[in-house]
């Protein structure tokens, strides 16, 4: 038999590193197994490195088309792919290090290899057996690919094949138009790259607020890349060009198809039959309202639970799973769990949209501040989007946010905040904001529902 813990964290993405630390912190003697890099899928073929290529290829593309508003001269102005991507690797393999220094300060035991649950209280791994009193399952998702046609990682790509291109390619198709698509689409429609989506919805990123999406997809269309909606996928033919068959539509053809049309819950190999945990219909692993299996001491977290498949989702349930365990009582307020997309404009949401809360049958109030009337937007010219704001009627309750404009990404937490402490309209319009900033709209938007809006 091999060393004893009171914890055994099966994998070390956002929820499982974060989970082992807080119970460590707790007291609780910990192990975390990582069968690939420390910081699991959103650290290295996700979160991270798409959010570095976003950034540097929206620093190059805003000085090219707006650098000569701005008085910057950039004829000579050039982008050299390699080095974006050697400074994506560089960071990377920086968080790769934290994690584990955050390991070692806080005394966690670190073993690389595959888990396999041996019985329902150890767990193998590099031949080796480990004993848990209790065991957290986090290990996150992987891309779903198209029914017919597998990744090959060099024209039929996964989102990890399009974060890992030597090039932009000449024409890039898309299938699916969800944030993950919309946001590889933009960084290579700025390298030049001529982006296609065929999106089975009726709109772009489908899950957001109707008003956001429908501003996000003129937004991209304005910026060069191309949007089927309402279209479906039923086959490819591989030449010397990718020939997508879209039912209905004429074919579109491609250098590169990135397939984004969601991710499902990895619990292969793990042994959970052996143990008797079996996923549902979906693949998702069923809990009750502490995380807990069917088995009590075993709790899963993240990408294997239902609800939104979001990194800091993963973080704040291994976090309380940890203080669970630790005989602590934690909540989590799921519809304070704000959602981001990271294209330009940026778009984010907390709460309910207006349908949803409609859908609920709540009666409600809805309205929207653009920043074209907001002083700081105008000076640094990113005047595109909007504050929309959803409150329920009687009660003046806030029950949704959502913006769509720059560094939306960023005022999204003032979002979450009201809506974590339960927040009115009225506490929000009572609220001081600084002047000039881009938060002042969420303020000018709660005064629009009182139509008292100053500078509307």
């Amino acid at each position: 038999m091999g060393e004893s813990f009171d914890l055994i964290v099966i994998g070390s993405g956002p929820g499982g590193y974060v989970a082992a630390i807080r119970a460590a912190q707790l007291g609780l003697k910990t192990a975390c197994i990582e069968k690939n890099k420390l910081g699991g899928t959103c650290l290295n073929i996700g979160c991270i490195p798409s959010k570095a290529l976003l950034h540097a290829t929206e620093s190059y593309w805003k000085l090219k088309t707006e650098g000569a508003s701005l008085g910057i001269t950039t004829e000579k102005l050039l982008f050299n792919f390699d080095q974006t991507r050697d400074r994506k690797e560089k960071i990377v393999a920086n968080f790769n290090q934290g994690i584990a220094a955050l390991f070692k300060k806080n005394k966690i035991t670190s073993f690389s290899g595959e888990a396999h649950l041996v019985d329902p209280h150890r767990v193998a791994v590099n031949g080796e057996e480990i004993e848990g009193r209790s065991i957290i399952l986090a290990t996150g998702s992987e891309p779903t690919p198209l029914s017919f046609m597998p990744f090959d990682e060099e024209r039929i790509l996964s989102s990890t094949g399009a974060l890992q291109l030597k090039e932009p390619p000449k024409k890039m198709a898309i299938i699916g138009a969800g944030v993950i698509g919309v946001e590889l689409g933009s960084v290579y429609s700025r390298l030049g790259s001529e982006v296609i989506f065929i999106e089975f919805m009726d709109r772009v990123c489908s899950t957001f607020d109707e008003a956001l999406s429908n501003a996000l997809q003129k937004a991209l269309t304005a910026q060069g890349m191309t949007f089927f909606t309402s279209s479906k996928l039923i086959g490819i033919e591989k030449k010397e060009k990718l020939i997508l068959k879209i039912e209905g539509k004429a074919d579109v053809t491609a250098d590169k198809l990135l397939v984004s049309i969601g991710r499902r819950p990895y619990t292969q190999g793990l042994g959970l039959q052996e143990v008797g945990i079996l996923p549902n219909a979906q693949g998702f692993l069923s809990i009750d309202g502490a995380f807990r299996t069917h088995l009590p001491h075993i709790y899963a977290i993240g990408d294997i639970v239902d609800g939104p498949m979001l990194a800091h989702k993963a973080s704040e349930e291994g976090m309380l799973v940890a203080e669970i365990i630790a005989g602590h009582l934690p909540h989590l307020n799921y519809l304070a769990i704000p959602n981001v997309v990271y294209t330009s404009p940026e778009m984010a949401s907390v709460g309910l949209s207006e349908a949803e809360a409609k859908k609920g049958g709540l009666e409600v109030i809805s309205a929207q501040f653009s920043f074209k009337a907001n002083s700081r937007a105008k000076c640094t010219g990113e005047e595109e989007g909007f504050v929309k704001i959803v409150a329920e009627e009687k009660s003046d309750r806030l029950i949704g946010i959502h913006i769509i404009g720059a560094h939306a990404s960023e005022l999204i937490a003032q979002g979450a905040l009201a809506m974590q402490k339960k927040l009115t309209v009225a506490d929000l319009i009572a609220t001081p904001f600084a002047h000039p900033t881009l938060s002042e709209a969420i303020k000018e938007a709660a005064l629009s529902l009182q139509k008292r809006a100053i500078h509307k």
